[in-house]
């Protein structure tokens, strides 16, 4: 195989593994003299068409990414010779070691070497989850696969993500047969049912770093309720970092951390380790904010009656009086009486439900890991004051000031209004809840803080008919 040309381009120069039904080459480009990795797959009595399609879809992938720290797809080649027939995918070589064999090498991991080496591979799983559409999983996420090179005294060196061979979109449909792919220690419990999300490639990379810290595969430390336990083999470790493993290899989906984004955000800002949702109030403001690491929720309190729900009410029920006394003192059954009566009645009616939600309605904006909800709360009944949305879809963070200037004067009205958008569907605080511009200011820093989206600020003009009703 040494010294063997392949589509008359590519000259083997070393093989650099073997596996049933499949071999991965360095070979040299005869075209331009640059070293490329060759992986091939054959078909033969061991061939499967789920590895054939495993197979395109990395070659597919490839072609669609661009980044720095992945290799990048040059070519796809059908091999039909007498002694093999099968498939090449030919990409760029990436030089470096991989962490496993730095590990079987002796070489040991500090831990500012390990915050580096997790901010370096969660901007690879940034790009490959969040700027594209559909978002790209590895699902095969272990040291193996990480690839380090030109190690500094004061840097971990360059790191590369390889083998995409188990890639998926998330676009993937459920149903049909179910693949359990992955490395037994670095998957998470999820990908056993054949199920890969976001989170899934976190609970890789965490295992990873668990094994760096630990010098134990994930398999080789004691579990508890499917929990890697290894805080008692990492005391060297501040507490934070401790925490941050942790919660990336929470077995449960509900509880790991949902996003690359998110656990990056997580990683430079830690939550605090009690966990106890801690209370934020701004002085002036009647707004209760609850936040910890797990939701942040804003309560806003009844708005309180206004001149406007004042007289609609004073108005209905005067009228009603008048028509209930007169219709009383000299009924004479007539239908115009009765409709009368029947219109004052609805209108107190209206007035008195608006009055009762200006005393004792308060909303609830709640995000937590899963969902966004916006509830309205009276009494004991609750029900949604707009449709809920996925946590992940959260895709801006903007104030929006709202002005307009009434007919024939020169006078202007504003409001503000801070508008939380996921995917297509918009939350929006303030405009109708009658929240000044200091207290929209403030929610909108904490929610920034929290969701780590920047706030984007626009100025929309409105008729004043449209603005007002």
């Amino acid at each position: 195989m040494i010294g063997k040309i392949l589509a008359e381009r590519y000259e083997v120069l070393q093989q650099l593994g073997k596996q049933t039904g499949r071999q991965t080459l360095l070979a040299r480009d005869l075209k331009n003299q640059e070293l490329v990795v060759i992986k091939q797959l054959f078909l033969g009595g061991d061939f499967e068409w789920q590895d054939l399609k495993l197979f395109e879809r990395e070659a597919e992938t490839l072609k669609k990414l661009s980044h720095p720290a992945i290799p990048r797809y040059l070519d796809y080649l059908e091999i039909n010779e007498p002694e093999s027939k099968g498939f090449a995918l030919v990409q760029t070589y990436v030089k470096g070691k991989t962490l496993e064999d730095h590990l079987r090498s002796g070489r040991s991991f500090s831990e500012s070497e390990v915050k580096e080496l997790a901010k370096l591979l969660l901007k690879i799983l940034i790009y490959l989850q969040h700027t594209k559409v559909p978002p790209v999983i590895h699902r095969d996420i272990k040291p193996s696969n990480i690839l380090l090179h030109s190690r500094s005294g004061h840097s971990v060196g360059q790191v590369y993500l390889v083998d995409f061979g188990s890639v998926q979109n998330q676009a993937a449909k459920l149903g049909g047969t179910i693949t359990v792919v992955g490395t037994y220690g670095y998957m998470a419990p999820e990908q056993f049912g054949g199920r890969s999300v976001l989170a899934s490639d976190l609970y890789g990379l965490g295992a990873t770093l668990i094994y760096l810290v630990t010098g134990l595969h994930p398999t080789e430390l004691s579990q508890q309720d499917l929990k890697i336990k290894f805080a008692d083999r990492a005391t060297h470790l501040n507490p934070n970092l401790i925490d941050w493993l942790e919660w990336m290899t929470e077995p449960s989906l509900d509880k790991r951390l949902s996003s690359a984004r998110e656990a990056w955000i997580s990683l430079k800002n830690p939550r605090t380790l009690d966990k106890i949702p801690m209370a934020v109030q701004r002085q002036g403001s009647d707004i209760k904010l609850t936040k910890n690491s797990e939701f942040i929720e804003i309560k806003i309190p009844p708005q309180g009656v206004g001149l406007g729900v004042i007289a609609m009410l004073a108005g209905a029920i005067t009228a009603n009086a008048k028509l209930f006394i007169s219709s009383y003192i000299a009924y004479k059954g007539d239908i115009d009486t009765q409709l009368l009566l029947l219109l004052a009645s609805f209108l107190t009616a209206i007035g008195g439900l608006k009055l009762i939600k200006a005393i004792i309605q308060e909303l609830h904006f709640k995000i937590d890991r899963q969902q966004i909800s916006f509830m309205n709360h009276l009494l004991d009944l609750r029900w949604n004051y707009s449709q809920p949305a996925t946590r992940h879809d959260i895709c801006k963070l903007e104030i929006e000031k709202i002005e307009s200037t009434i007919p024939f004067t020169r006078q202007k009205l504003s409001r503000v209004s801070l508008i939380v958008q996921a995917g297509d569907q918009k939350y929006r605080l303030g405009e109708k809840q009658k929240l000044n511009e200091a207290e929209i200011e403030w929610l909108a820093t904490e929610l920034s803080q929290w969701l780590g989206l920047k706030i984007k600020r626009t100025l929309t003009y409105r008729e004043f008919i449209r603005w007002y009703v």
